[in-house]
């Protein structure tokens, strides 16, 4: 599709995933029925979760996928991983793995968690435990390090996360800028909003984020939950 009308690139928990089943069905009923719309799930979660959530019934199927917070780019059809971008990625992180686990080995307030992630190494954080300074020694080791939520803590390649990752996806594809909505509801969508695309900031969005978008007049603040907030975007920007 050279010229969508829509182009919604959607965080999932929380956001695609959240709201009542009600209010997520009526969104994804609305997807199904229009012709112009390019759904790009853009996620924390691996691919073998967007695997059984597709299978879900009534779970519309992404045409494209930004998994492991932008770390990993696939054709949502057969999970083909984009070879223009996904290859850009990997030598990026040049197979940094066993490096920054021996970085944070034994780190107080930091469990690893347990799936094995390709571009990126995740853990979960107690943030009353968590030193103020493990953020800094993991960028002076030359990666980015996402706190969000509250919880997790993810080291990432330099200058990859999901917005740079979605702009790259969408000057591949030749989309229109101008019909993109990208949403989100935690601190580690904020490169969403940092696109300057249109977003929504869903209505059980994490205060921090909040905090962090206060002055991007492109984003909507909808009090709408999860995949209702998302309805009210499209509503608001004239997208429906």
């Amino acid at each position: 599709m050279r010229d969508p009308g829509l182009v919604l690139a959607t965080d999932l928990d929380g956001t695609f995933l959240g709201g009542s089943h009600g209010q997520r069905h009526a969104l994804y009923d609305h997807l199904r029925a229009r012709d112009d719309a390019v759904l790009i799930f853009v996620t924390g979660r691996d691919l073998d979760f967007i695997r059984e959530l597709i299978a879900t019934p009534g779970m519309p199927r992404p045409d494209w996928i930004v998994g492991d917070v932008g770390t990993t780019v696939v054709d949502g059809r057969d999970f083909r991983p984009v070879a223009e971008i996904d290859g850009a990625i990997a030598r990026i992180w040049n197979d940094a793995g066993e490096r920054v686990r021996a970085l944070l080995a034994g780190e107080p307030g930091l469990r690893l968690q347990d799936t094995p992630f390709r571009h990126r190494v995740s853990y979960d954080y107690d943030p009353a435990v968590l030193s103020p300074d493990v953020v800094a020694r993991v960028e002076a080791e030359g990666f980015d390090c996402l706190l969000s939520a509250e919880r997790f803590l993810d080291v990432l390649p330099r200058g990859v996360a999901k917005g740079p990752t979605l702009l790259r996806l969408v000057e591949w594809l030749e989309l229109p800028a101008d019909r993109v909505l990208v949403a989100g509801d935690t601190l580690n969508d904020l490169s969403l909003f940092q696109t300057r695309l249109k977003g929504v900031a869903v209505g059980n969005s994490e205060p921090k984020l909040l905090n962090a978008i206060a002055e991007f007049d492109w984003v909507h603040r909808s009090a709408e939950p999860g995949a209702a907030g998302i309805a009210d975007a499209l509503r608001h920007f004239g997208l429906q």
